[in-house]
């Protein structure tokens, strides 16, 4: 190993955010050596554009100097170089399953992550006094002036500004609750999603648990009340190396996975067809009703266009023989019609194709600077 492949990468982002504690436990788990480095505006926005052509969290510089940006697309390039110890189950249908998992937990979570955050004051008073000092220290301007930017920011693009509404927030909680309820009926019996050692499924859901609902004050302390065993799952994933990872991934469809995909079947799925039709109609807001709950002036976003395409293209990838299986439980738990609904997806031509060195759409339609925190 040269000294540039051992020396250690640069992570840019922020520690309480989204998708940069994803990508922190999937580091840890392969043991690469990385630094964290607080993404700080507005220096890092000129960066970012120029060397990725989108301004997100988290970033990670390479030894040679290269910038990469996409957790899903740095973690699988990661992947291809790093092949010892996977996050991925050989088993081809698990495989499929890990990539529907992980990208419901990227593409859907978010939002009530946000809520629970910025909602409610405890929460916002927390998020918006760590970013305005973590991120926003060399603006010279007084720390309450930046902290309201920072809500006022954080609530127009991602709770309020994105189909959270006070008609809405009841059952955006419940939706949440729901989920808590069948990750603790899994995390009880077994340490992972997928069984005795964690996979990419797991990497997913430690998005939104990892720096925000076992870290917000509000949902932390109702996980600790009712769901304990995700609480515990949280410091578990943290605190799991693979090389030294004891234990397989169970055969077959593990235990809890088909309530998830029903789950997924009923909200994230459907919701993917409705952003389809928005972008296609060209109407960069819209409204749905997912799964009981009506989200008005909901963002459409061109990058989820690609997600869909993505998904079907993992099953697509599945051996022939796997196919009939996965479509099996595809269409018993409510995923196989929304998945194929929309035939003709309205992509870019060419897009995505540079992630994980450049981006072009993911954030297009949404604030640039304080992003997903």
């Amino acid at each position: 190993m040269t000294d540039q492949e051992s020396a250690p990468l640069t992570l840019l982002g922020s520690n309480i955010s989204y998708f940069t504690g994803k990508m922190e436990n999937y580091l840890r788990l392969k043991q690469i050596p990385y630094r964290l480095e607080s993404m700080r505006f507005p220096a890092a926005r000129k960066v970012l554009e120029r060397e990725l052509g989108v301004v997100q969290m988290p970033a990670i510089i390479l030894p040679d100097g290269r910038f990469m940006t996409d957790t899903t697309k740095m973690i699988e390039w990661f992947e291809a170089r790093h092949p010892e110890h996977p996050i991925l189950p050989p088993d081809p249908v698990q495989c499929f399953l890990c990539h529907l998992l992980e990208d419901w937990a990227d593409e859907w979570w978010w939002r009530p992550a946000m809520h629970y955050r910025w909602h409610y004051a405890e929460g916002a008073r927390f998020a918006s006094h760590h970013l305005a000092t973590e991120l926003m220290g060399s603006l010279s301007l007084p720390i309450w002036i930046k902290r309201r930017y920072v809500q006022r920011r954080q609530r127009s693009g991602y709770t309020t500004g994105d189909g959270i509404t006070r008609a809405n927030f009841k059952g955006v909680e419940a939706d949440v609750a729901a989920l808590w309820q069948q990750l603790d009926a899994t995390l009880s019996q077994q340490p992972f999603l997928l069984g005795e050692r964690p996979s990419l499924a797991d990497v997913g859901f430690a998005a939104p648990f990892f720096r925000h609902f076992a870290l917000d004050p509000v949902p932390l302390e109702l996980l600790r009340q009712q769901a304990p065993a995700v609480l515990e799952w949280v410091a578990r994933l943290w605190n799991t190396r693979l090389d030294n990872a004891q234990g397989e991934w169970r055969e077959g469809v593990p235990f809890g996975v088909t309530a998830l995909l029903e789950h997924m079947g009923r909200g994230y799925l459907p919701y993917l067809s409705a952003n389809v039709a928005a972008v296609r109609s060209g109407r960069k807001r819209f409204t749905v009703e997912i799964d009981g709950i009506r989200y008005e002036g909901a963002r459409y976003s061109r990058y989820r266009v690609w997600c869909l395409q993505r998904l079907r293209e993992h099953f697509a990838a599945l051996p022939v023989d796997a196919q009939p299986e996965a479509e099996a439980l595809l269409k018993n738990t409510g995923c196989w019609e929304p998945l194929w609904r929309d035939r003709d997806l309205p992509l870019l031509k060419g897009q995505e194709q540079a992630l994980p060195f450049r981006g072009d759409t993911k954030m297009v339609g949404v604030n640039e600077t304080l992003l997903r925190q």
